[in-house]
């Protein structure tokens, strides 16, 4: 699993028109899902993400986790975060996860950080068009990929 992690004071998913998730102070996770992925890299993640120390203390230092702060999240699927550049200017997405493991996988994922944080999260609509909007705080945005494991 791939994911991009924004720190946000604000974000929120629209879909025709309609705010289907918004939040205020918390973290926008995108994330990318591919075939080889398995429960044990949604509960790697998930407790990567939720206990990452990237909210700011009182000293100003990134010091708290989303759990610390109480913060939100939304979690959106992004199967382009498996894009392969390297032939071409086309993207490959043949790495990416097709609906039928994606689904449930997304699913487990966003059910496992809402029992993380004791609190309902955000999410978009698998394969919608949706239109992602975000205030990034900070700029704060890390990539985590649970293949690599840095």
């Amino acid at each position: 699993m791939k994911t991009v992690i924004q720190r946000v004071s604000s974000a929120s998913v629209t879909i025709d028109g309609n705010i289907v998730s918004q939040i205020k102070n918390g973290l926008l996770i995108l994330v990318g899902i591919e075939n080889e992925d398995t429960t044990e890299d949604i509960d790697w993640l998930s407790k990567k993400i939720v206990n990452l120390r990237i909210f700011n203390d009182e000293n100003d230092v990134m010091n708290k986790s989303l759990i610390d702060i109480n913060g939100d999240a939304i979690v959106v699927s992004q199967f382009t975060l498996h894009a392969s550049t390297k032939k071409g200017n086309r993207p490959s997405y043949i790495k990416a996860a097709k609906p039928d493991i994606a689904i449930p996988l997304y699913q487990k994922f966003v059910s496992t950080i809402e029992d993380q944080l004791n609190k309902k999260v955000g999410t978009g609509v698998f394969g919608a068009d949706m239109k992602v909007a975000l205030v990034n705080d900070g700029p704060v945005t890390i990539l985590i990929d649970s293949k690599l494991r840095e």
